[in-house]
C-alpha cells in the first residue's frame, strides 16, 4: 500500500491511500477528522459543504483512472472517535451532494457554450456571406486582374476565419466538459464507506476483512 500525503486548507495533513492499481479498487482517504474533507470556511453543515480542494483533486483523479464502466467506491479511514461521531454519518451525503452540484454546474456551462456556439455560427455565416458578396463586387468593379483576385480570395478567407470559433466549439470544446460531467455524475452515485483506522483510538478497530460502515 502506498501512502501519498497531501495538505488541506489550514495546513491539515490528509493521507491518501491507494492499493495498487485504481481499477476496481476503492478510492481510499485516511484522515484524522471529518473536517479535513470539507472546506473549513464554509458555514453550512457537512452534508452541504464544498469538498476541500486537495480531496476533490485526489478523488476525481482516482475516479478518472478507473474507466467509465466500473462502479466507484470511496473508502474513508478515520480514528475510532471520529468514525463514531455524528459528522461521520453525513460524509456520504456530503460527497454525493457536492459532486451532483458540480455536475449541474457543468451542465449549465455546456448549455452556455452551445448558446455561444449558435450565436457565433450565426455571426460567422453572416460574415462569410458578406465576404463572398464583397469579393464578387470587387471582382466586377476591378475586373479580372490579380488585385481583384487577391481581394476576392482574401475576403473569403476572412469569412471562413469568422467561422472558426463556432467550428471549434461544436467539434472540440464541448466534449471535455461533457466527459467531466459524466465523471462527476458517477461520483455522485458512488458508494461512500467509513472504516475505523486500526490502532486509532480506544474503541476496537475494524478487523481485517470486516465490513465497513456504509453511508
Amino acid at each position: 500500500m502506498v501512502d501519498a500525503l497531501g495538505h488541506g486548507r489550514g495546513g491539515n495533513r490528509i493521507g491518501f491511500w491507494s492499493r495498487g492499481p485504481t481499477r476496481q479498487r476503492p478510492i481510499e482517504l485516511r484522515i484524522q477528522s471529518v473536517g479535513q474533507l470539507f472546506h473549513t470556511l464554509d458555514p453550512l453543515p457537512f452534508r452541504e459543504r464544498d469538498l476541500d480542494a486537495s480531496v476533490e483533486e485526489y478523488v476525481v483523479g482516482g475516479a478518472g483512472e478507473m474507466g467509465g464502466e466500473h462502479p466507484i467506491t470511496i473508502l474513508v479511514r478515520l480514528p475510532a472517535a471520529e468514525a463514531q461521531g455524528e459528522s461521520a454519518a453525513h460524509i456520504g451525503d456530503g460527497f454525493r451532494n457536492y459532486f451532483a452540484y458540480r455536475a449541474d454546474v457543468l451542465s449549465w456551462d455546456l448549455r452556455n457554450l452551445f448558446q455561444t456556439g449558435r450565436v457565433s455560427a450565426l455571426v460567422g455565416l453572416c460574415a462569410l456571406g458578406v465576404s463572398i458578396i464583397l469579393g464578387r463586387l470587387s471582382e466586377a468593379v476591378l475586373g479580372g486582374g490579380y488585385f481583384a483576385r487577391f481581394l476576392d480570395e482574401g475576403l473569403i478567407i476572412v469569412g471562413w476565419v469568422a467561422n472558426w470559433r463556432p467550428i471549434e466549439i461544436f467539434l472540440y470544446d464541448w466534449w471535455p466538459i461533457a466527459r467531466r460531467r459524466r465523471l462527476y455524475r458517477r461520483l455522485a452515485q458512488a458508494g461512500v464507506e467509513v472504516v475505523v483506522e486500526p490502532g486509532s483510538g480506544d474503541a476496537p478497530a475494524a478487523a481485517p476483512g470486516a465490513a465497513p460502515l456504509p453511508l
